[in-house]
C-alpha cells in the first residue's frame, strides 16, 4: 500500500507536468529503486534491435528459474514523444518497469526508440514493430517465451503501442496491451504534440482510437489520479467507446495517489498496487 507521508507528497505536486516533478519523484522513490538495481541488475545491456542508435534494449531475467520459457513483458517509456530513455544501472527511471518482472518471475525487456521531431508518426509505432520482431527471434536465447508477449507503455509510450496496432490490427504476435495514461485521440491535438502527428488534420488520420477501441487484443487500461484532465478525459473516452462497441469494459484502473510520472516511476516499490495487476494481467493473457 501507498503510506500516508508518499500521498500527501504526491497530491502537493497535482497534476503539473515539467522537469521539477519527476525530480521530485526520483527523490521519492530512490531509495527503494535503487535497491532494486541492485538486487537485480540488466542481464544484458544495449542490444541492437534496428539500424538507428536509439534502436536498443536492455533485458533483464530473474535470478532462479528452471528450463521452462517464461512470459516476456516489453517496456515502451514515455517523454512526450520528444525526449527519455530506458534508464540504466546509474539511471533507474523506466528501467525499474524491466527489473519488476525480473524480481517477479517474468523477462522484462525496456527499449529505446526514435524521438521528434526528427522522426515523426508513425516512427514511434514502427520501432515497436521492430523490438517485437526482434524478440520474436532472439528472446528465447535469454530464456523467455516468444509467444507469451505483452506490451506495456505509458504516457507516449502507450501511444506507440498503439500506433503499432493500428499497423498492425491483425497481430498475433503479442498477447496484450498495458496503457498507462496514454493519448488515443479523444481530445484535441495539444500543440506539442504537432511535432509527431502533424497539424489537426494530419491527427484525425494517424490517431489511434480507431484500433483501440475496436481491438479483440486483451487490454488493460490505467490512468492516475492526479493526471492531468485531458489524460483523464482519454481514459473515460476509451472506456465509454469500448462499452458501446463490446458490451463490456476492458480491465481497467484509475490508480488513487498517483500522477502522470509516478504512475510508472513507482512500479517496483513497496506500493505493489498497480504491479500486482499488471502481472495479473501478464499471467492470464499468457496462459
Amino acid at each position: 500500500m501507498q503510506s500516508p507521508e508518499l500521498r500527501r507528497d504526491i497530491v502537493a505536486l497535482g497534476s503539473t507536468l515539467g522537469p521539477s516533478v519527476i525530480e521530485t519523484l526520483q527523490q521519492l522513490f530512490d531509495n527503494e529503486q535503487q535497491a532494486l538495481v541492485r538486487s537485480t541488475p540488466a542481464h544484458a545491456s544495449n542490444i541492437a534491435y534496428g539500424d538507428h542508435e536509439r534502436h536498443t534494449l536492455d533485458i533483464y531475467t530473474p535470478k532462479d528459474s528452471d528450463d521452462k520459457l517464461l512470459p516476456v513483458v516489453l517496456f515502451v517509456h514515455g517523454g512526450g514523444f520528444l525526449k527519455g530513455d530506458k534508464g540504466s544501472d546509474q539511471h533507474w527511471h523506466n528501467s525499474n518497469v524491466g527489473r519488476l518482472c525480473a524480481a517477479n518471475g517474468v523477462i522484462g525487456v525496456v527499449i529505446n526508440y526514435r524521438l521528434a521531431p526528427e522522426y515523426t508518426w508513425p516512427a514511434g509505432g514502427e520501432d515497436v514493430a521492430s523490438a517485437v520482431s526482434w524478440l520474436k527471434h532472439n528472446i528465447s536465447n535469454y530464456g523467455g517465451d516468444a509467444d507469451k508477449l505483452v506490451l506495456v507503455g505509458t504516457s507516449a509510450g502507450a501511444v506507440h503501442l498503439s500506433t503499432y496496432l493500428k499497423l498492425h490490427p491483425n497481430t498475433g504476435d503479442v498477447r496484450g496491451l498495458v496503457l498507462l495514461s496514454g493519448l488515443y485521440g479523444y481530445t484535441p491535438l495539444d500543440e506539442r504534440d504537432t511535432l509527431y502527428y502533424g497539424d489537426q488534420s494530419d491527427y484525425e488520420e494517424r490517431k489511434p482510437r480507431d484500433v483501440i477501441s475496436a481491438t479483440t487484443l486483451p487490454l488493460f487500461v490505467c490512468c492516475a489520479e492526479f493526471d492531468p484532465p485531458r489524460f483523464q478525459a482519454e481514459f473515460t473516452g476509451l472506456l465509454q467507446e469500448r462499452l458501446e462497441r463490446h458490451q463490456a469494459l476492458p480491465r481497467a484502473n484509475l490508480l488513487t495517489g498517483h500522477n502522470h510520472y509516478s504512475m510508472a516511476m513507482h512500479l517496483g516499490t513497496s506500493d505493489t498496487r498497480l504491479a500486482d495487476e499488471i502481472l495479473a494481467f501478464v499471467h492470464d493473457v499468457c496462459l
